[in-house]
């Protein structure tokens, strides 16, 4: 039983310190252990040599209680994470008969001639004193070994086998080692960065114990997590929840949605959240876009369901098309420009008036590189909203590539009607 559990993460693998693979585990290990009340000190990654993973080892468990790996499981000669946390131990492998059995079962399963390779049998090599694991969707089993106080948790790499052996087999194991129960809950915020969000919240992250509070800078927005522990659920949900009333009676202007883990992973849910409020009210939508070239429309249609009101999506580039489709007047083209206030307004009321939608969001801009001048720069872009006989735009100026550019103003545009139908 530790006090404070220390926990570090190693991550073997020579193609990880070569970009040929992104390292996603490390990511989702932090994530999922703070959600059981343990934080990460330390993340490494070392390529598949034995002398210095060794080294890893030592100077890991010199200053932690809990070593975890992923990868370096395989049946391969480079693979050589249980080896070395064996060696370091001073543990003594040996064939484990059944362990072995279940590997060649599942390999006899998929392989259609057959025929086991022999090097198979290296990932059935564990010693005795090791708590193996088992794999469900691979042949290479984890294991737990533990020597004077101190742990070396070895799991595949692949995340689809590392993945459910860390939630069904080592989370609990971990979660025992506190008498405290710990619950995190999400609240994901648009329309403010993460250093602003910060300081509106300096006092309370200051003084923060429990609950804890994390801040996550996401594509765009910000995630915040909400960590309390105690004896039961109930108990940590509401000191949680009192947590949370002190956000939104500070920033819950830019709140739009609260919720459990299952928010937390990707970098927006603005899309999921806008389509849903439009399902949900019944309100039909329509986008005119430019410069987002259907970026808007692609990221509503994401979401299942929005076929009950998503009506069309016009990618109306071209001046010509603009006018013959949207019926915006040729001089408001050449008094104001394709990139201005006033053509947004008008695609936007030309959408909804061609489709018949309750809504319509247009965009047009200079998403660059090129194309800008001093009076409209690159960057420049004009998001504008058609809502039941209201309409207006707003005038937004953006940094960045081209993508990032685009990007940017299709999620404003996305979210100025949330805004507009919450």
């Amino acid at each position: 039983m530790y006090d404070i559990m220390k926990v570090e993460l190693i991550s073997v693998g020579t193609e990880l310190l070569l970009g040929d693979i992104v390292n996603t585990n490390a990511q989702y290990l932090s994530r999922e252990l703070a959600n059981i009340g343990i934080s990460v000190y330390h993340q490494s990654t070392v390529g598949d040599n034995f002398d210095r993973l060794i080294q890893c080892f030592d100077e890991a468990l010199s200053r932690s209680d809990v070593v975890i790996t992923t990868g370096g499981l395989g049946p391969t000669k480079d693979d050589i994470t249980k080896e070395a946390a064996c060696r370091y131990f001073g543990f003594t492998e040996e064939l484990n008969d059944k362990v072995w059995e279940k590997i060649e079962e599942r390999l006899k399963k998929y392989r259609k001639n057959n025929v086991v390779s022999e090097n198979n049998k290296k990932q059935a090599m564990f010693p005795k004193e090791a708590q193996i694991i088992d794999n469900e969707y691979g042949t290479a089993p984890g294991a737990i070994y533990e020597k004077d106080g101190k742990k070396i948790i070895v799991m595949p790499g692949p995340p689809r086998e590392m993945m459910p052996m860390f939630d069904n087999k080592i989370k609990p194991f971990l979660s025992k080692e506190s008498d405290d129960v710990f619950v995190s809950r999400y609240v994901r915020f648009y329309g403010i960065g993460e250093s602003n969000l910060e300081t509106q919240l300096e006092d309370i992250l200051d003084k923060q114990t429990n609950p804890t509070i994390a801040l996550y800078a996401k594509s765009g927005e910000v995630l915040i997590r909400v960590t309390a522990s105690g004896k039961d659920k109930e108990h940590c949900l509401k000191m949680i929840e009192k947590e949370i009333e002190k956000l939104k009676d500070r920033v819950g202007k830019y709140i739009y949605l609260i919720g459990d883990e299952s928010i937390s992973s990707s970098q927006s849910e603005l899309e999921k959240v806008t389509a849903a409020l439009l399902v949900e009210k019944k309100i039909k939508i329509a986008t005119a876009e430019s410069c987002t070239g259907g970026k808007v429309a692609s990221m509503l249609i994401d979401y299942p369901g929005i076929s009950d009101v998503f009506l069309e999506g016009l990618v109306t580039y071209s001046n010509e098309a603009k006018m013959r489709t949207l019926g915006v007047k040729e001089d408001t083209l050449k008094k104001h420009g394709a990139v201005s206030y006033e053509t947004a307004v008008e695609m936007a009321r030309g959408a909804a008036k061609y489709t018949g939608a309750d809504i319509a969001v247009s965009t047009t801009g200079v998403a660059g590189p090129g194309g800008g001048t001093k009076e409209k720069p690159v960057g420049l872009v004009y998001i504008g909203v058609y809502f039941r006989g209201v309409e207006k735009a707003y005038e937004m100026t953006y940094s960045g590539t081209r993508n990032l550019v685009r990007d940017r103003a299709a999620r404003d545009a996305i979210n100025f009607v949330r805004e507009l139908v919450k």
